[in-house]
């Protein structure tokens, strides 16, 4: 009897990936939080006694139970540790894509808005088939690829607003320190944006993948593209067909023909 093949199993992430996937998750929850904290000591863009176009909300602070840090020296403190530690967790990463090549995964191609279309396609039921796909589909390279330059937008304006005197020509690049303070606040927003759309899609489509950012290994067996999943639809494993029994051999034994044979004619009367 033949042996069983090997089940598709693939190594998905390396164990440096993992660790800088985790540790962002971690310091970018905080930063936000200590982030929204620091803006409620004045939740507004428009210095005193002027106006924003903006931001129709000035004047109505974050509800505090989504802040974090207690007060405004304790929220700076965590703010600047976690940035720290988030620049210090990309750039390892972001080189390590380099070095490594996996950059290659998340690279723009040509056709990706075509195959982007195709998938908002099959998740609005238009198209019944997965489309075809590599590692990533094309929303995942486009989203994945969009959030090193959002934090590089965040980390630049941060920087602006921390140092507008010392670092007065950044602060000035960004229109002044009222628009700095802006374009912080609309990177960390589309950042949020990003990372909850990553965190739906993952438990509504890919739950699999989550193993994989703990083990770095992916069975492909349950990929959306095997399971023709979208949102909430055919989460669970396509069902195993029963193996089909082997069919009778056409160079079976002499021995095997030769009873076969003899039942017959026996049960005939004749000879064999």
């Amino acid at each position: 009897m033949s042996a069983e093949p090997a089940p598709p199993v693939v190594a998905r992430h390396h164990w440096l990936v993992r660790v800088t996937h985790w540790v962002s998750a971690v310091a970018i929850a905080v930063m936000v939080g200590s982030g929204l904290r620091i803006f409620n000591a004045y939740p507004a863009f428009a210095r005193k006694g002027e106006t924003f176009c903006c931001y129709p909300f000035a004047g109505t602070p974050i509800p505090r139970s989504l802040t974090f840090g207690g007060w405004l020296a304790g929220a700076r403190n965590w703010h600047f540790a976690m940035m720290w530690l988030l620049v210090a967790t990309g750039v390892t990463y972001v080189a390590f894509l380099w070095l490594h090549g996996e950059w290659r995964d998340l690279a723009p191609r040509r056709g990706d808005a075509r195959d982007a279309w195709e998938m908002v396609k099959f998740y609005a039921f238009v198209r019944r088939d997965h489309p075809h796909q590599g590692k990533h589909n094309a929303l995942q390279k486009l989203a994945y690829f969009s959030m090193p330059f959002v934090g590089m937008l965040i980390v630049l304006s941060g920087l602006a607003i921390w140092k507008p005197v010392s670092l007065g020509w950044l602060t000035a690049l960004f229109g002044g320190y009222v628009w700095a303070r802006y374009w912080h606040f609309a990177g960390m927003t589309l950042l949020v944006l990003l990372a909850v759309g990553h965190v739906f899609m993952i438990f509504a489509v890919d739950p699999y993948a989550l193993r994989s950012m703990v083990t770095g290994r992916y069975d492909e067996r349950l990929s959306p593209e095997a399971r023709n999943a979208r949102p909430f639809y055919h989460l669970l494993p396509p069902r195993r067909r029963p193996r089909p029994s082997a069919p009778a051999s056409d160079d079976a034994s002499p021995a095997v023909h030769a009873d076969a044979t003899t039942t017959t004619a026996a049960a005939t009367g004749g000879t064999p």
